[in-house]
């Protein structure tokens, strides 16, 4: 392999959101990496995930479209 063109790997503590600590072999390039969200206490797997209300969000999306129709329409009835 080439010299010089690989980064540097090393070992880094790992600091989770509970406060709990590892280590770990990585490329990172601080000494510690802090994380804002991880397994025990991301909503997805603590089991308090909220639903995202679609329904609304295809309804709006619907009569945009429908309104844009209507125009194209009465542009093509008016050529």
């Amino acid at each position: 392999m080439k010299k010089g063109i690989h980064p540097a790997y090393k070992t880094i503590d790992i600091v989770m959101t509970d406060g709990s600590t590892f280590k770990t072999r990585t490329c990172y390039k601080g000494e510690r990496m802090v994380l804002e969200i991880d397994s025990k206490s991301h909503p997805f797997y603590t089991g308090k995930q909220m639903l995202i209300d679609t329904a609304g969000r295809v309804d709006r999306f619907k009569k945009r479209l429908e309104k844009t129709q209507a125009v194209r329409d009465a542009k093509a009835q008016g050529k």
